[in-house]
């Protein structure tokens, strides 16, 4: 398509954005589906038609310039029109011609996730679904400058005004141990004490919720070794290096050691965590109850059956929030 000069286009103005949030023009490209090439000539007819350089992209990583930071409010309200515009024509039919962008937690990437594909591919057979698979914090991030449209995520302790929550699943934290390290349940804690504990990462929020709650507990835990893979710590521990503190989504990630390791309840004061769907609160109103409405089953089947069968004990404690 021949583009008229000194005029603004939909894609320059989605382009522009996202080179601002990624603040590289070959991340912008990845994101997009673009080439760089394209990209940067996007921008450049931008600029030209605005008069105005937007971007230093002589500096790495990309920063705004002052007209950048001026013009990139405008354009994220262009784009949040377009976006509303786009819920309101497909609010009436659920199977017309939409893209889907999902974001979704790393702990459903095996279990739910090809699960909610298959069945959304069922009832949207016109839709294109794009996924990203990632921590919690970056897809809240992503959904908040409008990279995703939906996304689900271990609940925040605060979420932006702009953000709705659909509750899905109640995901309690518990002791994993070695084979047989503990004889008794009622010293538990004596000997947890005594063993060193591999943490969870305290970069992640989940880490922090962690440490937090050892420290309400007044327990100061030695340990030398703090990770961020499910597998790793889960591989620790089964070869007795220690014992740790995750959730049964996080057992579930590392199944092949679960016959090398115990589960148990938290012998103090019970944690859970909350993971939600997360909507934009000016998106299309029943996309997210519909979704919603989807994960819930898929959930049960997926995730509760195995984690009760092999942890009869969660049964109070794991529970889908209808």
């Amino acid at each position: 398509m021949v583009e008229t000069p000194g005029k603004i286009t939909l894609w320059q103005v989605e382009i522009f954005v996202a080179a601002a949030e990624e603040a590289s023009i070959s991340a912008a490209a990845r994101r997009l589906g673009a080439s760089n090439s394209a990209v940067s000539q996007q921008l450049s007819n931008l600029e030209a038609a605005l008069g105005a350089r937007l971007l230093d992209r002589g500096e790495r990583p990309m920063p705004l310039t002052a007209a950048g930071e001026m013009f990139l409010k405008r354009a994220q309200a262009i784009l949040n029109e377009a976006a509303q515009a786009t819920a309101e024509l497909t609010v009436r039919d659920m199977s017309s011609r939409v893209r889907l962008r999902l974001g979704m937690i790393e702990d459903f990437d095996a279990d739910v996730t090809p699960a909610l594909l298959m069945k959304l591919s069922e009832s949207m057979p016109k839709a294109q679904f794009l996924l990203e698979t990632g921590a919690s914090h970056r897809l809240l991030d992503k959904l908040e400058t409008r990279g995703l449209d939906l996304a689900v995520i271990a609940e925040p302790s605060e979420l932006p005004p702009a953000l709705q929550l659909h509750p899905l699943l109640l995901d309690p934290y518990i002791v994993v141990t070695p084979k047989r390290m503990i004889r008794d349940e009622a010293k538990m804690l004596d000997m947890l004490r005594k063993t060193p504990l591999i943490q969870y990462t305290s970069r992640h929020v989940m880490g922090r919720q962690i440490a937090a709650h050892l420290m309400r507990q007044n327990l100061a835990l030695s340990h030398r070794f703090e990770l961020d893979s499910y597998h790793s710590i889960m591989a620790m521990v089964a070869r007795g290096e220690g014992w740790t503190i995750l959730t049964p989504l996080g057992v579930m990630r590392a199944k092949r050691f679960m016959d090398r390791v115990e589960t148990f309840p938290l012998p103090f004061a019970p944690l859970a965590r909350q993971i939600s769907l997360v909507a934009r609160r000016d998106g299309e109103p029943s996309m997210p109850e519909t979704l919603a409405g989807e994960l819930r089953p898929l959930i049960r089947s997926e995730i509760l059956e195995f984690c009760h069968g092999r942890m009869p004990w969660l049964k109070e404690q794991m529970l889908v929030s209808d």
